[in-house]
């Protein structure tokens, strides 16, 4: 009798809503705040100033999917990785902050580098390594 009535008697009803309207609520929050760092990004200043290199580091997700839409995962799962690399800058302020960069990048930097970074906001545009010459 219970079960009967939350499922017709208007529960489910409610509770499917509200579930509803939280998943499509954070999916706009999260749209909002991408749109709105993104046109943050956009209004800053392309700055270029004297920085070094003071940490990396990477964050490795996995993700894991059932095949053919079985949840269940009966036929299996697959799984893919996504990294998301970072480098720490000191400028000649002291003040630090860390970017979000490709990997390629990311690569090309070592702790310790010295150079220009330029950046708009929290977009990472690049950095030039300064070349110490050393007299022969």
């Amino acid at each position: 009798m219970y079960m009967n009535s939350f499922f017709w008697g208007g529960g489910f009803e409610i509770m499917f809503t509200l579930v509803f309207v939280i998943i499509i609520g954070v999916f706009v929050v999260t749209a909002v705040k991408g749109l709105s760092q993104w046109n943050r990004n956009n209004h800053c200043p392309r700055l270029s100033v004297s920085a070094s290199v003071v940490s990396k580091r990477t964050n490795v997700s996995r993700h894991s999917h059932p095949n053919a839409g079985d949840a269940t995962g009966a036929h299996g799962f697959h799984s893919a990785t996504s990294t998301s690399y970072y480098a720490t800058f000191q400028v000649e302020s002291g003040d630090r902050m860390e970017l979000s960069m490709t990997g390629t990048e990311y690569g090309l930097l070592a702790e310790g580098d010295r150079g220009k970074l330029t950046f708009q906001g929290t977009r990472y545009l690049g950095f030039e390594r300064q070349r110490n010459i050393d007299p022969v």
